[in-house]
């Protein structure tokens, strides 16, 4: 006899089965499986930390090729091949430099390199030599007009060492956004600046607080290869023979030689009427050399072409960095970066988006590019040279999702969006997350300017509506304190060996919310307008330009 009562049990399911879209079943075949694939084949010891120019970016390269011709994704070159290639210059640094404060040319300190202070050649020769060149404090080393703000005033700092605070004046709400970290806080700000000064060097006094990482992610961070666009004239005709660190021991010792007390000195720099403070009777010598060598990185671009006859000409792009840090020096006898959650995360969540797009393209009005960066991790040179070389004008991409780093720790009631609010992508994805339940929140440390530390930051200079999601914060079924414990295996993890999966991972969080960017990315392809900036936004102007450029061509 057949069991009556499960039929209307059967038929809601049939039911509810049928009212399931092809949308919904192709996004529910992004799982923790399909996600850990990558990371765990991208971050094994095989791939040496997928450091720029290196076997290991080859055989990076190599796999997202082979991943995106299995699932029929053409090459988003013209021609149709997979590969841009970003002419490089590698500069490596020799180690054993040290730093001399001498006083009326009596030795007062020596700085170690690696341990006190990193440096490096700043006008890309191979030799610099720095004799006794005298130091002045800039404060926060800032000339921003529209904040009535100048940390030089009328002084001469041509010929001279700037030492210089690390991050933009924070306090105040209604100046440089607060503790919002702006470009003006950004290292290469202090860096260019120096160069327009004139100045002979320029140190930045680092502080875990101030920098939001620690000393060794400075130290190796600028220990290993560093990398320039080749050809770059404004760094072969600098002025600026040495750019730098310091860390805040070493600055503590340097101004107190000079009569001076550090904290005392950092506070001053808060206040607009701050005066240049010359370090007084001090000097500095230092003696660098660097060998350099012709590099390519390599960016991997993938395209879906859309089927509207108006929008196909139109693109959405997806970012993720490919590169890590490669080696460095060993600990406790491991020396591979393996970069797992930075960024093979973020790269195995476009490759899946681009599967699951793959499988919906007659539903896709506009073209869709994902651009797997090289080259990030040393100054996000792979974005800059595809922003300035563009295989789509900019005038003609509608928006930029960006992921850099996933949430791999288990599920959020929440998600973070670098860039809240600032643009409509953004409104995109905060409508979607409202109807699967999930709060939308703004960079919980706006002081530390990621907005300006991933490769959406290039894009963006171009004009292009650029959103960078982050992971929540919020866990569900965690136990109590979670979030804490997240937040120090972030803090001890990045940018070291130790960044590899472990027993912490739980991929639930990262299937929601590629699903949910799935989701927002599938709308935005299809959405009857382009994405566009909030007015007053920085990149407002440069948006209309190039959507000017665009349709004049």
């Amino acid at each position: 006899m057949r069991n009556l009562s499960l039929f209307p049990l059967i038929m809601m399911a049939a039911v509810v089965s049928c009212m399931r879209s092809p949308i919904d079943e192709v996004a529910e075949t992004i799982t923790k499986e399909r996600l850990r694939a990558p990371i765990e084949t991208l971050s094994s010891d095989d791939f040496r930390g997928r450091s720029t120019g290196t076997s290991g970016e080859e055989k990076t390269v190599d796999y997202l090729i082979s991943y995106l011709e299995k699932h029929g994704i053409e090459g988003g070159m013209p021609g149709g091949s997979y590969v841009q290639e970003v002419p490089l210059l590698g500069q490596q640094t020799d180690e054993g430099a040290q730093m001399t404060i001498s006083r009326e040319g009596q030795p007062l300190h020596t700085f170690d390199y690696y341990t006190n202070f990193m440096g490096w050649p700043a006008n890309l020769e191979e030799k610099i030599s720095i004799n006794e060149a005298e130091l002045v404090y800039v404060g926060y080393g800032i000339q921003a007009p529209e904040e009535d703000w100048d940390d030089f005033k009328d002084a001469d700092v041509k010929g001279k060492v700037l030492v210089v605070k690390n991050n933009d004046p924070a306090s105040s709400p209604d100046l440089f956004k607060g503790e919002t970290r702006l470009y003006y806080g950004r290292y290469d700000y202090k860096y260019e600046k120096a160069r327009d000064m004139g100045a002979a060097g320029v140190l930045i006094i680092h502080t875990t607080p101030t920098a939001g990482y620690g000393w060794n992610v400075v130290a190796n961070g600028w220990d290993r290869e560093q990398f320039y666009l080749r050809g770059d004239q404004s760094m072969n005709d600098s002025p600026t023979q040495f750019n730098g660190w310091l860390t805040r021991e070493a600055s503590a010792s340097l101004f107190e030689s000079a009569g001076l007390d550090l904290d005392t000195q950092l506070e001053a720099a808060e206040d607009r009427s701050f005066e240049p403070v010359p370090l007084e009777g001090l000097s500095l010598s230092l003696e660098l050399s660097a060998t350099y060598r012709q590099q390519h990185a390599q960016n991997v671009l993938g395209v879906i072409e859309g089927t509207h006859s108006d929008l196909k000409e139109e693109y959405v792009v997806f970012t993720a960095h490919h590169d890590h840090l490669g080696t460095t020096k060993p600990v406790e006898g491991d020396s591979i970066n393996n970069g797992a959650l930075d960024n093979a995360a973020g790269v195995s969540a476009v490759l899946n988006l681009a599967r699951t797009y793959q499988n919906l393209q007659p539903q896709l009005k506009r073209s869709v590019l994902f651009l797997f960066t090289g080259a990030e991790e040393v100054g996000l040179l792979g974005a800059k040279y595809w922003a300035e070389h563009p295989t789509v004008h900019p005038g003609n991409v509608t928006g930029n999702i960006n992921l850099d780093g996933m949430n791999v720790y288990g599920k959020t009631e929440d998600i973070v969006l670098i860039g809240y609010r600032r643009n409509t992508v953004s409104d995109l994805i905060e409508e979607v997350a409202a109807e699967k339940n999930v709060e939308v929140k703004p960079d919980p440390h706006p002081d530390r300017g990621y907005f300006y530390r991933s490769d959406h930051f290039e894009l963006a200079k171009k004009g292009i509506p650029a959103i960078f999601p982050n992971a929540g914060t919020e866990f569900i079924d965690k136990p109590e304190g979670y979030g804490a414990t997240v937040d120090s295996l972030q803090d001890a993890n990045y940018h070291t060996v130790h960044d590899e999966i472990n027993e912490y991972w739980d991929l639930s969080g990262m299937v929601r919310d590629v699903r949910l960017f799935f989701d927002a990315g599938y709308r935005m392809i299809n959405a009857g307008e382009m994405q566009s900036w909030r007015q007053g936004d920085e990149f407002k102007q440069k948006r209309l330009e190039m959507i000017e450029e665009a349709g004049s061509r």
